[in-house]
């Protein structure tokens, strides 16, 4: 076991003692640590000229971690020639923002085939290894050598403080609601709603203290004043709440903002950071205050759900921006943030479902791969970093605007080129949208009870003025029948938000009239609804059996079909089509 004497300089060189009773250098910082480090020029990189000259070890090890007992339960399984010099296998418990062996070994037990550990939780303690990423090493040639992949706690939720049962859906129907329209929203029969919580105004000010990790943490009383009587209201009208956590540009908590990047006046919102101890630390105390807030066992706070970290991910340059990178860097900080959000959440509110989102840019010829991705290679690239560390039960927002999204029918967008009807489509929108339920199907994607993971389209919008035609609003309130039914009739997706109950002046100004409700157009980007749609009825009666038939009539004439089953084989009503 080494014994470390620890300098608290940043690239100072640690000094350590192996089993065989040698001086030894281990590795020990972040990469965000090891870059700063090197370009503030200082010696963090010491000894890697000792690690080069040695011989790497012949054995590579599987390791996974869940609590049991209250105790952190570690197995694993060892394959290849066996090299450890004293025959044994060391335990190292790293900070999620720790890239390389750091600090001590936490147990030792003799090299074998099958192995395990037992080790403390301490849940609820300033040193919890609630988000530790745990590896197994061995010791060779002066050095420990990590053999392992860094396996992570699978089971957060296991400590939870609430087990509420998850919350289903009445039925899919869901709303982007204008906050001083909540009465309509109400005639509408809204079911599901959005609520974005913006980090920076969240820590805008003070009022209220949350203690956690042996910090307290200071919270604006006014916003969050304001999320408690929104969310109560719709959770006191059985409406299922999204909460979309968002990282707004952070003066007042810069650790919030990945090491290095400057605001950008092209970024509406920025990546999590938890690749320094700082940034770890903040998000992890503040995704817990939202999940434990909105747990739904204080009604006078109401409940959030399901929680998506980030939006449209696959797009770093406006909305999770971390400065250019390759795709595999980006994944690996995405996925270190999304994996402390996923611990902290589950950990608070056990049934809560997390998500990552992603848009309708399938396969994307225009990513650049530096700050714009393929949607389907940030879903692969995703699922394969979060199964190295332990698989948990991600979910997935999908945005399947129309192609393009300046038209409302989305039935002939294969006349563009970019829709087909398998995985190697540009596009994945309503005419094509079983393709990605039919892919996270594939034996890869499965959660950890070998389920489907749940689907739930979270923005979406239909204009009622097209870019080409002017006025089509009779075929906005066909498209949003024709996508309802699409999704209503898909046993993997649980909603469809639609985008939204009034027209934003500054969308419609790009002929992205979307809104339930026309807007006026002479009060700036301020919004004032003016008249109700046709889609208005439409989405009222979509989801009542009886009347929904009778309130999209209409639209088959406008699709160019005689019965909706014609088109949507699975069709849910189709025992009541004439």
């Amino acid at each position: 076991m080494s014994v470390l004497s620890f300098s608290p300089a940043l690239g100072a060189t640690l000094v350590g003692i192996g089993p065989d009773g040698k001086p030894f250098q281990p590795e020990q910082q972040s990469g965000a640590e090891l870059q700063k480090a090197a370009e503030q020029g200082n010696a963090a990189g010491a000894g890697t000229d000792q690690a080069e000259e040695s011989s790497t070890a012949t054995e590579t090890a599987e390791l996974s971690a869940v609590i049991a007992n209250g105790r952190v339960e570690l197995k694993g399984s060892v394959s290849g020639s066996y090299s450890a010099e004293d025959g044994k296998l060391y335990l190292f418990a790293m900070a999620p923002y720790q890239d390389s062996l750091f600090g001590e070994p936490i147990a030792n037990t003799a090299e074998s085939g099958q192995f395990g550990f037992s080790t403390e939780l301490r849940a609820g303690s300033a040193d919890t290894r609630l988000y530790d990423g745990f590896a197994v090493a061995v010791w060779k040639d002066g050095r420990y050598q990590e053999i392992s992949n860094r396996a992570y706690i699978t089971n957060p939720e296991t400590v939870a403080g609430s087990r509420l049962p998850y919350q289903d859906p009445l039925t899919k129907k869901g709303l982007l609601v204008q906050l001083d329209m909540l009465s309509d929203a109400f005639d509408l029969g809204v079911k599901h709603v959005n609520v974005n919580f913006n980090l920076a105004q969240i820590t805008a000010g003070s009022g209220v203290d949350y203690s956690y990790g042996g910090r307290t943490y200071h919270f604006d009383a006014a916003q969050i004043a304001e999320y408690d009587k929104n969310i109560s209201t719709y959770s006191g009208k059985s409406m299922q709440v999204t909460g979309i956590v968002l990282n707004g540009w952070n003066e007042r908590m810069p650790e919030l903002i990945y090491p290095g990047v400057k605001k950008s006046g092209e970024a509406f919102y920025y990546g999590f950071n938890t690749a320094t101890k700082e940034g770890y630390e903040t998000t992890r105390a503040l995704m817990s205050f939202l999940a434990e807030r909105y747990s739904g066992e204080n009604a006078s706070c109401g409940r959030v759900t399901n929680w998506i970290i980030g939006n449209e991910i696959n797009n770093n340059k406006n909305w999770n921006y971390m400065g250019a990178m390759d795709m595999d860097r980006y994944v690996e900080e995405y996925v270190r943030a999304f994996r402390v959000s996923y611990t902290a959440i589950k950990s608070a509110s056990a049934n809560a479902r997390v998500f990552f989102s992603i848009d309708e840019n399938w396969n994307d010829p225009n990513a650049d791969e530096k700050l714009k991705y393929s949607g389907k290679k940030i879903l692969d690239a995703v699922n394969a970093a979060i199964l190295r560390g332990g698989n948990i039960s991600w979910n997935l927002a999908y945005h399947p605007y129309p192609y393009p999204m300046v038209e409302p029918e989305f039935w002939d967008d294969h006349s563009t080129g970019a829709i087909v009807q398998n995985e190697s489509t540009q596009i994945i929108d309503f005419e094509n949208l079983h393709v990605l339920t039919d892919y996270l199907c594939g034996s890869a994607f499965r959660d950890p009870s070998n389920s489907v993971r749940r689907v739930i389209l979270s923005e979406q919008g239909f204009t009622a003025t097209s870019a080409s035609r002017g006025n089509v609003e009779e075929a906005q309130a066909a498209a949003f029948a024709y996508a309802y039914y699409i999704a209503d009739s898909n046993p993997y997706i649980d909603a469809l938000i639609l985008s939204r109950q009034v027209d934003a002046p500054a969308e419609v100004r790009t002929s992205c009239a979307f809104g339930l409700w026309a807007c006026r157009m002479d009060v700036g980007d301020a919004i004032v609804a003016t008249r109700r749609r046709r889609i208005w009825s439409v989405f009222r009666d979509i989801d009542k059996k009886a009347k929904t038939l009778e309130a999209t009539e209409f639209a088959k004439s406008v699709i160019g079909i005689s019965k909706w089953s014609e088109v949507i084989p699975s069709f849910r009503w189709r025992a009541l089509e004439k």
